[in-house]
């Protein structure tokens, strides 16, 4: 906390300006300017403590690039198999810390559990664009990375620069659930951090979409958010977006972070009570329910309107009970109307629930909230083998895609269970099981894998430089013992 970060210190920048505007570093790069900002991710009192955050920070992380998730035991501290006891209120704000955390009852300090193992949540970069919360937690002890929308309203600090007579701090207010300039900017690095780290990340997504005004089209907020797309793209780990309840994923918001972006490796879910779909209900029910359609369904469906219909129809043209009928059809829309455009909005509404987005096929599941953590740990960890075993293919194939690696493993899985056990694809705790099984038959299968390659490389090889070739395997020969070479004299005898 007093250790600023500055590129020149105050006094060489008060010689520069020829006048005493600066009073000490703090004003250039203190915990007010460098934590706001973004470029502190953590904020410390002591060395003692800046030591224990990077050993907490480092707890996260695999010890060697391509190595094991460092795996915390939570015997006594937490269960896999529980609910999450914290239900999100419907229409009001709260802090998502709690969702992800926990937190202690305001009233008798009762423990109500969270998402993630109970004192596992740190949060990164806790001071910038406070419309995004981000940070690494466990689940079932697995480390990963985390990002949640701040439902509730933050305020954004502009500090007054004192070389600038004319400037003064201004207080920005920014909506929750609306991506700014600075938190788009927050989530795309937070997602560079988390893939640089290899850990899995969750996205609690709760996005209306971009705030567009004029002030955050100039501070690039097409940029940031474009930012968030190209680190999908890159992302290597498993990354699951779980809408929670009574939250909505809208517009440009829902295009950002769509699975489709990275399908291998991105997955969507959804909360029994929450809504996904481009347009809000009044949005959708206004475009496509007009007043001229609502009339339209008024008169075919109201008993009332219909017989005050055939009774202008039978009426004297221009006659005072035409006018009378006419007048009392006119009433009777404006009283519908309201009821008419309630019922578009909840047919609206309809299109955007979790079951109608599974029947799309935009999630790939619907998941309670309660149970949504041990779905979510049986999920990862089967994901987690399931990349473990592609990296090793395509370390042994460095041209196979990840997606063919994948499919490769869910085929060798068809060929080893019975028909009608193939349904045990779709059971994660089964396919972990199927995995730990099958180990030994897995690295056999890799190794014929590692040997059509080479052999495919060996052809290829042999059309570009057959004298290299067989200057090769001359020199191969050498090497091997007289039962290999004998071997490889007879295998060459039969072509």
């Amino acid at each position: 906390r007093h250790a600023p970060i500055i590129l020149t210190g105050y006094q060489a920048l008060n010689k520069l300006m020829g006048r005493d505007i600066y009073t000490t570093n703090d004003q250039l790069g203190g915990p007010m300017i460098m934590f706001p900002n973004g470029v502190t991710h953590h904020l410390a009192e002591t060395h003692v403590d800046v030591v224990g955050e990077a050993l907490r920070w480092m707890s996260y992380v695999p010890a060697v690039r391509g190595g094991f998730l460092p795996v915390t035991d939570i015997t006594g501290v937490d269960t896999v198999e529980r609910t999450v006891d914290f239900h999100p209120p419907r229409g009001q704000p709260y802090d998502p810390r709690h969702l992800l955390a926990g937190c202690h009852h305001d009233v008798d300090g009762t423990w109500t559990s969270g998402f993630f193992d109970r004192g596992s949540f740190t949060e990164s970069l806790a001071g910038w664009a406070k419309t995004v919360v981000v940070g690494r937690a466990r689940l079932g002890g697995l480390p990963v990375g985390v990002i949640i929308t701040e439902n509730r309203t933050a305020e954004a600090v502009v500090p007054a620069d004192p070389a600038d007579a004319t400037s003064s701090e201004r207080n920005i207010a920014q909506a929750g659930g609306v991506w700014f300039p600075d938190s788009a900017h927050k989530t795309a690095q937070a997602l560079r951090d988390f893939n640089g780290e290899e850990l899995p990340c969750f996205v609690f997504a709760n996005w209306r979409g971009f705030s567009g005004g004029q002030r955050d089209m100039f501070d690039e907020v097409l940029k940031f958010g474009a930012q968030i797309v190209d680190a999908l793209v890159a992302y290597n780990q498993p990354l699951f977006v779980y809408i929670p309840p009574f939250a909505e994923l809208r517009g440009g918001a829902w295009v950002v972070v769509d699975s489709t972006i990275n399908p291998d490796v991105m997955e969507m879910y959804a909360a029994n009570d929450s809504r996904g779909g481009v347009l809000e209900p009044t949005g959708a029910a206004s475009i496509k329910f007009r007043a001229a359609e609502v009339r339209a369904a008024a008169h075919r469906l109201d008993p009332a309107l219909i017989q005050l219909d055939e009774a202008v129809r039978a009426a004297p043209e221009g006659s005072d009970q035409r006018r009378q009928l006419q007048r009392r059809v006119q009433l009777r829309e404006e009283a519908l109307q309201s009821v008419f455009a309630q019922v578009a909005v909840h047919f609206a509404d309809l299109h955007d629930t979790p079951g109608r987005m599974r029947a799309t096929g935009v999630i790939r599941a619907e998941v309670a909230w309660e149970r949504s953590r041990s779905y979510f740990y049986w999920r990862l960890r089967r994901r987690l083998a399931e990349f473990d075993v592609a990296a090793k293919l395509r370390r042994l194939d460095p041209a196979m895609p990840r997606r063919e690696a994948l499919r490769r493993i869910k085929a060798w899985f068809l060929t080893t269970a019975p028909q009608d056990e193939h349904h045990i694809w779709e059971d994660d705790r089964r396919a972990i099981a199927w995995f730990k099984e099958h180990e030994n038959s897995l690295k056999a299968t890799m190794l014929a894998v590692r040997e059509d390659h080479v052999a495919a490389e060996a052809e290829r090889l042999a059309k570009e430089a057959s004298g290299a070739v067989t200057q090769g395997l001359r020199r191969a020969m050498e090497s091997m013992s007289p039962a290999e070479r004998a071997q490889l004299r007879a295998a060459l005898s039969q072509l």
